[in-house]
């Protein structure tokens, strides 16, 4: 359980596997409620190698000084997180 922003991790072991391996992780908001994105792969079994790059957008809320995760978006390529960036970066031209 994470107290702090800097304590939220996507990083997953199971039996002694990294099933899910975090590469990288950024705050975008913090308070009551905060907001991380995280670069991450999942340990694939059957290929016995970690999957292609993900992202994950989650949405974190303080309750009794624990966050809990409340939502989350997963950008499951690395081609759509160019079309995201993309499609924002035109908005915001």
């Amino acid at each position: 359980m994470a107290s702090t922003v800097e304590e939220l991790t996507v990083e997953y072991v199971e039996n002694g596997v990294t099933t899910v391996k975090q590469l990288g992780k950024e705050v975008l908001s913090k308070g009551a409620w905060a907001t991380v994105i995280f670069k991450y792969q999942d340990w694939v079994p059957s290929q016995n190698e970690y999957s292609e790059v993900k992202f994950t957008i989650r949405r974190y809320r303080k309750v009794d000084g624990i966050y809990k995760q409340q939502s989350k978006f997963n950008i499951s390529s690395v081609d759509q997180a160019k079309k995201i960036i993309e499609v924002l970066t035109g908005w915001l031209v």
